[in-house]
């Protein structure tokens, strides 16, 4: 069942960023290059994306799901407008889309 096992958020410094949310949740966030920091318990994470290039203006939820590349037509189907085609990055591969209300949200399908 697909469900939101991640949300992203836009950091303009990840080293401060990963502080706040160290100091004020007790959360373990680990590394992931100079401008990634994210937990990994495995139930819902976050991720704080600090490259300006790669962060989204707001929040961006993301939805596990199983077979990716049947994804985008759903999406499509359903209303929705991919405004980032599927690509890898470590662990798994996503995409974007943009749903009827404007909200940006990511579908991933973890490597396994």
């Amino acid at each position: 069942m697909a469900r939101i096992n991640y949300v992203e958020l836009p950091a303009t410094a990840i080293d401060g960023a990963k502080r706040f949310y160290e100091a004020a949740f007790g959360w373990r966030l680990a590394e992931f290059g100079p401008s990634y920091a994210a937990t990994t318990t495995g139930d819902v994470d976050i991720g704080l994306q600090a490259d300006a290039g790669e962060a989204t203006k707001a929040p961006l939820p993301v939805v596990d799901v199983t077979d990716l590349d049947a994804w985008p037509a759903k999406i499509e189907a359903a209303g929705g407008k991919i405004v980032r085609p599927i690509f890898a990055f470590p662990g798994g591969r996503r995409f974007h889309f943009v749903d009827p209300a404007g909200n940006e949200l990511a579908v991933v399908e973890a490597d396994r």
